[in-house]
């Protein structure tokens, strides 16, 4: 089951690809300063991930009206990811569970479309998790 309501965010730092290098991008890095949107997609390069990522970087400005960090979170590698980013126009923070930390913390391992269509294994469901200024969920 995932996280529940008032569950604090996981201490979980993931690998994000930028101009520099390798960073780490810690899931409670707005704690105390403001909302944090986690969104979990299954896969980079497929079409609903991308349309939704797309329409997410449209929308940056209104999230952080809001006073809300957005982190997106899938399992391909960061330097996929880049590419993936620059490729779409994907302009939020994308971070690498490449090693599925993030995965099992939350709980949001899908077992049913991916594998049976492609072979797949452990990737995410999509998922959407908001937490508040506190880190809770």
């Amino acid at each position: 089951m995932p996280l529940k309501l008032g569950q604090p965010l996981p201490e979980i730092s993931l690998k994000q690809k930028t101009d520099a290098g390798l960073v780490d991008v810690s899931l409670r890095r707005n704690v105390g300063k403001g909302k944090t949107v986690i969104l979990f997609v299954p896969l980079a390069f497929t079409g609903v991930c991308t349309d939704e990522l797309c329409k997410v970087t449209g929308l940056l400005d209104e999230y952080k009206k809001l006073g809300a960090d957005v982190i997106a979170i899938s399992v391909d590698s960061p330097f996929a990811q880049e590419a993936w980013a620059k490729q779409a126009g994907i302009n939020l923070t994308l971070v690498s569970d490449f090693n599925r930390v993030a995965l099992k913390a939350f709980k949001v391992k899908d077992t049913r479309v991916i594998p049976e269509k492609t072979g797949l294994l452990n990737v995410a469901k999509r998922s959407v998790f908001v937490a508040d200024k506190a880190g809770n969920v």
